[in-house]
């Protein structure tokens, strides 16, 4: 995005004020949990406890303020076809009209491109500026710092959480 801003970003991208556009971004969840430090049951501090397993998958939000809604789905991987395929479904399946995320590299991609979306592109190192990063905040304030029987379990309590 160029230095006059994400207004003219949009309206170079084709998109009005009554154009629905949302917010993107990506959310890795897995089963290898990160230490938290808290009061234990006895006023002591201590850590949490901590789950070393590899496996995860991604969440694909997508924020439209300008209705108040959320989006989202799960994708495998950050590849280029599993981008392209959210972004697609998002298409398909919802009004939203344009994409604004971060620039990496699964993002500027020729698959996802070819979807037909307008991709606009926030300006880097930026994350305050893309509300999906709030979501994902609230997100991991509800399902860190526990441990989950499976992958499953976690995802269906993210689930949970985004429903709210």
């Amino acid at each position: 995005m160029e230095k006059e801003g994400l207004h003219q970003a949009l309206t170079g991208a084709g998109v009005t004020p009554q154009t629905p556009f949302g917010f993107a971004d990506e959310m890795r969840v897995g089963l290898r949990g990160m230490v938290r430090r808290g009061l234990g049951t006895s006023g002591r501090e201590g850590a949490a406890t901590l789950q070393l397993v590899y496996e995860w998958l991604y969440l694909f939000v997508v924020v439209d303020g300008q209705k108040g809604k959320l989006y989202w789905s799960r994708i495998d991987s950050m590849r280029g076809d599993m981008t392209a395929a959210a972004v697609n479904g998002l298409r398909q399946q919802t009004e939203i009209a344009a994409v604004v995320w971060d620039g990496a590299a699964s993002h500027r991609g020729e698959l996802v491109r070819g979807v037909g979306l307008p991709l606009i592109g926030l300006p880097p190192y930026s994350p305050e500026l893309n509300p999906a990063e709030r979501v994902f905040q609230e997100v991991r304030r509800w399902i860190e710092g526990r441990v989950y029987r499976s992958i499953e379990d976690k995802v269906e309590e993210v689930d949970a959480v985004l429903a709210n």
